[in-house]
């Protein structure tokens, strides 16, 4: 058992291997792998349940929001990738296209990498006058990007899960406005369900969405010290409606193009989730995002067996509420079941033995820090939502003081190298010229994640070239 015991738990360090624990983590909490081809993963019921919890959260949030949920075609016409000439050269890189030799099919057509062209083709049609807007769609779905050449699980795979939201409005003054909403409802999702905190912001022309007018996005660190993009809303501006025909008749009787939005967020929210709040002993899982909440274990002895198994279920029907999981497998030791539910991150333990029995006591363990709490089997409804709480809250706080104590401000090239090669986010002036960023690139390995909201007019110059900085820049190492 000793053997068996070692093989299931995590053998690396966090601090020590960053890559290699987190593959552990991935697939002994049995959250992912390897699928059969290169560049694909199979998202095990463990993983599939939290990205289940994510969609019902966002569901709510963008129903509120007046969004629809909708589906469109796998596959897209390649004719349609010319009509955004921007948008088509950002992803022909990663275009998967189909082989279809001998079938009755007009062109060659792609697997979707995202679905601005399929989608707006249909907008085309179904947008004929002012009543008809705003339009605001959204799908769940997957994509495929066939550059992907190393498999991270969750982080970089060539198919991958994610939701991506179209609008469109009458003005460009309203589309603005919900471009910052959705990404708001982003920075929300992020900070309450997953308890992850991050730096919302502008990206730099170099880094914008390809064919967007500009694009906006939400940023983390990882304790590996690189950046992790963790959701993006765009202002796709007019160019799409020009290429697709996209026109209404406004309400002075007149032709006009609309404006238009796309913001989407993936499963690598999973990947970060497990970076962020992981330690050795594998997954931890904020309360609000897990399903079962709790693990109960009862301690069982031959004498005591039968009465500590009838109060231990009683418990978890009373408890039913928080999913909780009855462990009663007679074939592993009680240690072992503990060692097993820490790795897969359920949030509480519940033991209970014959001394607990006769106290009318139980005993529950906190998986983020592992602290010990005896809770009488009265106060058990009222204890476990609260201390469900206080341990949401300090995995965001503890996650905020590792993006808050690795972010720096520097306006020397010097502290900006030095900062980016010891693994943190850096706020440095950049004149936000694509030439100096690439050099930037080029040296350093480091992309510009954001240009922050809450910053006043920027003096000094350009950490790089010394220039006239025009805003101050996120830059990292990122993923």
């Amino acid at each position: 058992m000793k053997k068996l015991e070692k093989e299931q738990g995590i053998t690396e360090k966090k601090d020590k291997n960053f890559v290699e624990w987190y593959n552990q983590v991935v697939l002994k909490a049995e959250l992912a792998d390897y699928g059969p081809v290169r560049g694909f993963m199979i998202i095990r019921p463990n993983a599939y349940r939290i990205w289940e919890t994510i969609q019902k959260y966002f569901n709510n949030a963008i129903e509120a929001l007046g969004v629809s949920n909708a589906y469109f075609p796998l596959l897209i016409p390649e004719s349609f990738f010319k009509k955004e000439a921007e948008h088509a050269e950002g992803f022909e890189p990663e275009l998967a296209w189909i082989e279809q030799e001998g079938k009755d099919v007009d062109e060659k057509v792609a697997i979707r990498p995202t679905s601005e062209t399929i989608i707006y083709d249909s907008y085309a049609k179904w947008i004929r006058s002012w009543r008809d807007l705003p339009l605001r769609l959204n799908q769940w779905c997957n994509v495929l990007r066939w550059e992907v050449k190393q498999t991270k699980l969750f982080l970089r795979t060539r198919e991958f899960l994610w939701q991506e939201g179209h609008c469109v409005y009458e003005t460009k003054e309203e589309c603005d406005k919900e471009v910052k909403i959705f990404l708001g409802e982003y920075q929300k999702l992020c900070h309450e369900l997953l308890a992850i905190p991050t730096i919302a912001g502008k990206k730099t022309d170099a880094e914008k969405f390809a064919g967007a007018l500009y694009t906006l996005t939400i940023e983390s660190l990882m304790p590996d010290g690189k950046a992790l993009q963790m959701g993006t809303s765009h202002n796709l501006g007019q160019d799409f409606a020009k290429g697709f025909g996209i026109s209404f008749i406004d309400k002075g009787e007149k032709k006009a193009l609309p404006w238009q939005s796309s913001w989407g967020f993936s499963t690598r929210l999973i990947g970060a989730l497990i970076m962020v709040h992981g330690d050795d002993k594998g997954l931890v899982l904020p309360p609000k995002v897990a399903h079962n909440k709790i693990a109960i274990v009862p301690i069982v002895f031959k004498e005591d067996k039968e009465n500590v198994l009838k109060k231990a279920k009683e418990i978890a029907k009373t408890l039913k509420k928080f999913n909780p999981i009855f462990d009663d497998r007679d074939n592993y030791s009680p240690g072992w079941k503990f060692n097993e539910w820490e790795l897969k991150g359920i949030p509480l333990r519940l033991e209970i033995g014959p001394k607990d029995l006769k106290a009318k006591q139980v005993v529950l363990v906190r998986r983020d820090t592992g602290e010990k709490e005896f809770v009488k089997f009265s106060a058990l409804e009222k204890t476990i939502p609260a201390l469900l709480d206080i341990i949401q809250s300090d995995l965001f706080a503890n996650a905020n003081k590792l993006l808050d104590s690795n972010t720096v401000k520097v306006n020397t090239w010097a502290w900006f190298e030095k900062g980016v090669k010891g693994g943190k986010m850096v706020l440095a002036p950049f004149c936000c010229t694509e030439s100096c960023e690439e050099k930037i690139k080029d040296e350093t390995t480091a992309t510009s994640r954001c240009i922050s909201f809450d910053q006043k007019k920027v003096d000094g110059k350009c950490i790089k070239c010394g220039s006239k900085a025009e805003s101050l820049v996120y830059f990292a190492k990122a993923y």
